[in-house]
C-alpha cells in the first residue's frame, strides 16, 4: 500500500460539481492499493497516516503527528501511484490491485482511520475527482505499508 501525503492548509474533492470531502489544516493522502496488500497493510497505513510526524512543534521541528495537531485527514483513492514506470513512456498498472480488492482495502483504511481519528473525509472511489489543495510547506512524503 502506498500513500502520498501532503501537509495542507485546506483540501477538498469534488465529483461532478459536488463537494464530497473537505478539510481544513491537516493531511491529504492519495492512497493506492497493490496486489499483495492485505488488511494488515491497511492497519499499518492508518498507523503511519495518523502517527507520522510532519507538523511543527513549538521550535518549528516536524515533531507532531496528525493526532497531535488535531488536523483533518482527507483520503483519496489513486491507483496510479501503484504504476510501474521503470520502462518505456507509458505506465503499467500491473502492480495495482484489482478494483474490487482495492475498494475493499481502501474502505478498510477509511473505517480504521475514522475509528481512531475525529476528522476523516474521503473522495469517491473510482470516480473522476477534482482534488484541490493548498500545500503547507510544501511538505510531501511517500509512505508505504
Amino acid at each position: 500500500m502506498i500513500a502520498l501525503i501532503q501537509r495542507v492548509l485546506e483540501a477538498h474533492v469534488t465529483v461532478e460539481e459536488r463537494t464530497v470531502g473537505t478539510i481544513g489544516p491537516g493531511l491529504l493522502a492519495l492512497v493506492a492499493v497493490e496486489k499483495a496488500d492485505t488488511s494488515a497493510n491497511a492497519d499499518r497505513m492508518v498507523e503511519r497516516l495518523l502517527g507520522y510526524r510532519v507538523f511543527p512543534d513549538d521550535d518549528g521541528r516536524m515533531n507532531r503527528s496528525l493526532v497531535d495537531s488535531g488536523g483533518g485527514l482527507l483520503l483519496v483513492s489513486q491507483f496510479t501511484l501503484a504504476a510501474d514506470t521503470a520502462k518505456g513512456t507509458r505506465p503499467s498498472f500491473t502492480p495495482a490491485a484489482a478494483p474490487d480488492v482495492a475498494e475493499e482495502l481502501f474502505n478498510a483504511v477509511v473505517t480504521l482511520a475514522r475509528s481512531r481519528h475525529a476528522c476523516v473525509e474521503t473522495g469517491e472511489f473510482g470516480a473522476d475527482m477534482r482534488v484541490s489543495l493548498i500545500n503547507n510547506g510544501p511538505v510531501t512524503f511517500r509512505l508505504t505499508a
